[in-house]
């Protein structure tokens, strides 16, 4: 019996390699999985953009996170995070960083306010 032989295909190890041109790491500093991110462009006002630049900008018509982002499209994580990079440095959408949970209000803060309004 032969052992199976390795496939040819070996388009799912070029093809991130390819879209990223290479690159493993994104030209944006801080952006992390479950930073959000929001276009502020449409596809047509950037011609020369890649399928996946598309359809990034597509996605993030809404606030999006890069891990869902990277989801729908079926990408490594790595290689949308370079994408996004790229079109943040171009000023195609705008991402924000998560917020540390030390920075959130507490919640007998956030009950003082709802008492507040109501008294209004």
């Amino acid at each position: 019996m032969r052992p199976p032989q390795p496939s040819q295909d070996t388009s799912p190890l070029v093809r991130p390699y390819t879209v990223t041109g290479g690159r493993t790491r994104p030209v944006q500093p801080g952006l992390d999985m479950i930073s959000t991110v929001v276009a502020t462009r449409t596809p047509r006002d950037l011609p020369g953009l890649q399928p996946e630049q598309v359809a990034i900008i597509n996605l993030c018509q809404r606030a999006i996170s890069v891990a869902e982002v990277a989801a729908h499209l079926d990408l490594p994580l790595s290689v949308v995070k370079v994408l996004i990079g790229d079109l943040v440095a171009e000023g195609a959408i705008l991402a924000r960083a998560p917020v540390p949970v030390a920075d959130l209000p507490e919640m007998n803060v956030l009950q003082a306010v709802l008492d507040g309004i109501r008294r209004i």
